[in-house]
């Protein structure tokens, strides 16, 4: 291991240093006397990394391969790698599901899941279009117990143009997948598959929008202040914020 000091002198040089490689580092902290292998400055930049002490800004040529992809996005970029997510609101994911509820009609469901709390937010609409993510973006933000520190979303077209505006607006950084990347958006997928089974499959009698959202915004109650989650220790969401509060006060008090 290395101690605190070791690893701000790695922190010192590379910020001085942001284009120069391992290899570059352990010669410099040489002069310092300071014996590491190319390994360990691996190992201490990554653990900097992880804990969000050292953040980095991708090389030009990676800008020009982001800027090449994100084409027509002003506001929309990649997740950085090492985004932290680490408390509730840090990381927000966002999808669309189609309703098939009954012959000839056809509902946009919106689904917002806190990555940390399990949180989710829904509503349905007549569409998915770009002006009803932003209207969602409202219903999401209003909803969240917690301050949202960013959104991932897909490649879809309902999260660009008037929505992508509304994140950029607001100054909440909003993040897309690669194509091709479901997994990455993985438990706002899961969450499409409880809510069609334990919502859409059982409970409406009525189709129209307007009927149907005051019976999910009930819904969205339950699951997350009634039901129990086998992720979260079988806890609910707001047991689980409340659990998380009342730990960081007594670490406080201590």
């Amino acid at each position: 291991m290395w101690t605190v000091a070791e690893a701000q002198a790695v922190l010192d040089l590379r910020r001085e240093y942001p284009r120069w490689g391992k290899d570059k580092l352990v010669v410099l902290l040489g002069r310092k006397g300071l014996r590491f292998s190319t390994s360990t400055v691996g190992r201490i930049l990554g653990d900097l990394k992880r804990r969000g002490v050292l953040v980095e800004t991708p090389s030009t040529a990676n800008r020009k391969v982001r800027r090449k992809r994100m084409r027509g996005r002003p506001w929309a970029r990649r997740k950085p790698r090492f985004w932290p997510i680490r408390r509730p609101g840090d990381l927000v994911q966002l999808d669309t599901k189609e309703i098939r509820p009954e012959r000839g009609v056809v509902l946009k469901h919106f689904s917002a899941r806190d990555m940390v709390s399990r949180w989710d937010v829904i509503e349905v609409h007549e569409r998915a279009t770009s002006l009803a993510a932003a209207h969602f973006l409202d219903t999401l933000l209003s909803r969240m117990p917690f301050r949202v520190a960013a959104l991932q979303v897909d490649g879809g077209s309902e999260f660009a143009a008037e929505f992508e505006t509304a994140c950029q607006q607001r100054g909440l950084p909003l993040f897309v997948l690669p194509p091709r990347s479901p997994k990455l958006n993985g438990q706002v997928e899961r969450s499409h598959r409880t809510h069609h089974e334990e919502f859409y499959q059982v409970i409406p009698d009525r189709w129209s929008v307007a009927s149907l959202n005051p019976q999910l915004r009930r819904w969205e109650h339950i699951y997350n202040t009634v039901r129990p989650h086998q992720a979260l220790g079988y806890r609910t969401p707001l047991e689980f914020l409340n659990q998380r509060k009342s730990h960081s006060r007594k670490v406080e008090c201590h």
